[in-house]
């Protein structure tokens, strides 16, 4: 008897495991914020996740980074590779908001001298704890791996910051997931979203991404879609 692959489910996220060594990520209409303590659906949301984090892929690929994305598979779907996950988050900051302005005593929207790389353990239960490199390494993940994992973030930083400028939107901060595929390269992988990245827009500071739905700042479906126009070019 066969045994039948197992589907995993996650806040945002369906993961539907397919032959051959590749999955579909299912984006999905939900929206949580504050440790899942602020939830809603919002129709469409999972299709511009979906549809926005295709475009991002496709452009860091043009550019020479490894991505899992092979492509789309539907409305709200993608066919990605399959990775085996690093448990970390690895977040760049390239102005002070959030997390990082109650840290630290800078007023927000400070534009900081150069990016910052912090390094999250992903664990819900331990409400994904901030870690160092020597945390990193006694979870079983090299120092050869952290490093090449903040090279890839910073060159994606690089990369992504001045596609966004160019289109009139800051890339505030943005959050990155990394994997082995099965040749043993760490790869790029879950999505880039409004979901996973702050946006601002350049002229008036406005949110185009999910603190829109976090502060109650608008309409969350209409941020999406101007995000997701600026970028493809579509009226």
């Amino acid at each position: 008897m066969v045994k039948p692959m197992q589907v995993y489910e996650g806040k945002a996220k369906k993961i539907i495991p397919l032959d051959g060594g590749k999955v579909i990520m299912e984006f999905k209409d939900n929206a949580t914020a504050f440790d899942g303590k602020k939830k809603a659906q919002f129709k469409g949301k999972g299709w511009f996740n979906a549809q926005i984090s295709a475009t991002l892929f496709g452009v860091l690929e043009e550019r020479g980074v490894k991505t899992h994305f092979i492509g789309v598979a539907g409305d709200n779907r993608l066919i990605v590779e399959k990775l085996d996950m690093y448990p970390l988050e690895v977040v760049v900051r390239n102005v002070v908001a959030g997390s990082l302005k109650k840290r630290l005593p800078l007023e927000e929207g400070t534009k900081l001298p150069e990016p910052i790389i912090e390094l999250y353990y992903k664990d819900d239960s331990k409400g994904d704890p901030m870690i160092n490199h020597y945390h990193a390494k006694i979870l079983g993940i090299s120092e050869g791996e952290i490093r090449e994992m903040e090279r890839i973030a910073l060159k994606v930083n690089e990369i992504l910051r001045e596609y966004f400028a160019e289109r009139g939107i800051i890339l505030v901060d943005f959050k990155l997931e990394f994997g082995k595929n099965g040749r043993g390269e760490i790869v790029l992988g879950d999505e880039i979203s409004p979901d996973t990245c702050r946006f601002w827009d350049a002229r008036t500071r406005k949110s185009l991404d999910k603190d829109v739905f976090r502060f109650d700042r608008g309409d969350l479906i209409s941020a999406y879609e101007e995000l997701y126009k600026r970028l493809t070019g579509e009226a």
